[in-house]
């Protein structure tokens, strides 16, 4: 009897591919489109305004990388408060869109596999809503590029009450809310090491759906 062959999961750059294509996470078929979660005023403007004051208080002096920048609806509010504004996502057709709309003389954008290529110099890393979408594997991968930046202000979609943090998932497969857990970077396996940590920001989302918050971290 021939056994029978488990099907591999797609690459997390196929399936970033996928989602702007299918436009799963909504949008129009004419335009690039990175969810509610990057456009819901509720959601981000607190967001924004929590960002901007941690920049500002650097007097504008920081040079930022933006890993997962998505449709930059976000990171465009951002760059004003930066030396430089480095953003980073995987999807190349989503880049080159970016690059065509966001034109500023201290804005880069590059098409980058955060969990596999080499990540640009910087002083402060955001991850928006990025880990929770990749395994644990790819998690690791990150983290350990981490401890090179002074500053990491990391978004996470969390459950709402206790949960059991970095139960693992197929990248792209949903996020591991419905499992009752979520990403934390200071536990196991990833056990990073940090010197500060301030939460930055919460949003409480309807009931059962959870919580995003914004924590900003120091290593040195």
């Amino acid at each position: 009897m021939t056994a029978k062959k488990t099907k591999k999961p797609w690459p997390t750059k196929d399936v970033m591919h996928q989602i702007y294509d299918m436009h799963l996470w909504g949008g129009n078929e004419f335009d690039f489109y990175s969810g509610i979660g990057s456009h819901n005023p509720e959601i981000i403007n607190p967001y924004l305004e929590s960002i901007n004051a941690f920049l500002k208080s650097h007097n504008n002096a920081l040079v930022v990388c933006d890993l997962g920048c998505g449709d930059f609806n976000i990171g465009k509010h951002l760059t004003p408060f930066t030396k430089k504004y480095i953003a980073i996502d995987i999807v190349e057709n989503l880049i080159n869109r970016n690059k065509k709309n966001y034109q500023e003389d201290n804005l880069d954008f590059y098409c980058l596999d955060i969990s596999k290529d080499k990540l640009p110099p910087a002083d402060c890393i955001i991850l928006r809503q990025v880990l929770q979408h990749l395994s644990n594997t790819e998690i690791k991968n990150v983290v350990k590029k981490l401890t090179h930046y002074k500053y990491l202000i990391l978004t996470e979609h969390l459950p709402s009450t206790n949960f059991t943090p970095n139960l693992d998932i197929i990248s792209g497969q949903g996020i591991r809310l419905k499992q009752n857990s979520g990403v934390n970077i200071l536990e196991s396996p990833f056990n990073f090491k940090i010197k500060k940590e301030e939460q930055l920001h919460e949003h409480i989302l309807k009931p059962n759906c959870g919580r995003i918050v914004t924590t900003l971290y120091q290593t040195f």
